[in-house]
């Protein structure tokens, strides 16, 4: 089982009214009738900003063992920090992640188990439309997952924001950046880093609010690095340059 689960309607709906428990996705079988429970469920799950998808036969049949009525709840076996309470910390020369769209639990957990190693101070995930911390991305990360704060927010553009606010420069890694990844200086500032999906980049909108935006050089014709390699290879960067000065 790739992930922890919560199974039955009344399980799943007390799970969604305790605002501590932390959710990933809510599957609900298409082969089902929906009643009052379900619509609860979809309800609340709504209010929360949690995805809840149907789903058919075949997926629920590694959930056979279970009484899970046709409801499952994949929930996160790690708890999320917030944003403010991170940004309300007292930060030096502090470095930060945001994934944007990067879908692949093991580039997730490989990142996460990167960031550690290279002293990141947290990692920042949209609560859609990306990977969420589940027990696949806790073996992947060999438990890095434990060892760093991950912020989970509704919006990017609005933490993105936040930071800025909070003097934070932002440095989005794109293809078609301006600079070289390793002509930047990294010290002497808190910086967040935002790696995009392989297939669609960083989003238009936080490179426009982007304080730089950086490429890997290629010396061939080729498609661009996987994006946990490519995240290594600009944070062992700035870490070359800490330990540098």
């Amino acid at each position: 089982m790739s992930d922890e689960i919560i199974f039955g309607k009344n399980s799943v709906i007390e799970a969604l009214t305790n605002p501590t428990r932390e959710i990933n996705k809510i599957l609900i079988s298409q082969n089902i009738h929906t009643d009052s429970k379900i619509d609860k469920i979809k309800e609340l799950a709504q209010q929360r900003g949690i995805v809840f998808q149907f789903c058919g036969r075949d997926k629920f049949k590694i959930y056979e063992e279970y009484s899970h009525q046709g409801v499952v709840a994949l929930v996160s076996p790690i708890e999320y920090m917030e944003l403010e309470d991170f940004i309300s910390q007292n930060h030096k020369n502090s470095s930060v992640v945001i994934l944007d769209g990067v879908e692949d639990v093991h580039n997730l957990g490989a990142i996460t188990r990167t960031c550690v190693c290279a002293g990141v101070d947290a990692i920042i995930i949209p609560s859609r439309r990306n990977a969420q911390i589940n027990s696949t991305v806790e073996k992947i990360s060999e438990g890095a997952v434990n060892h760093i704060p991950i912020i989970k927010v509704n919006s990017l553009v609005s933490a993105v924001q936040k930071l800025k606010e909070s003097d934070w420069w932002i440095i989005a890694a794109d293809a078609k950046g301006k600079d070289n990844y390793f002509d930047v200086d990294y010290n002497d500032m808190n910086f967040v880093i935002i790696m995009g999906a392989e297939h669609a980049g960083v989003s238009k909108s936080l490179l426009k609010l982007s304080d730089f935006t950086v490429k890997i050089p290629m010396l061939r014709d080729f498609n661009s690095l996987n994006v946990s390699n490519a995240f290594s290879a600009i944070i062992f960067e700035t870490v070359r340059q800490k330990l540098k000065k």
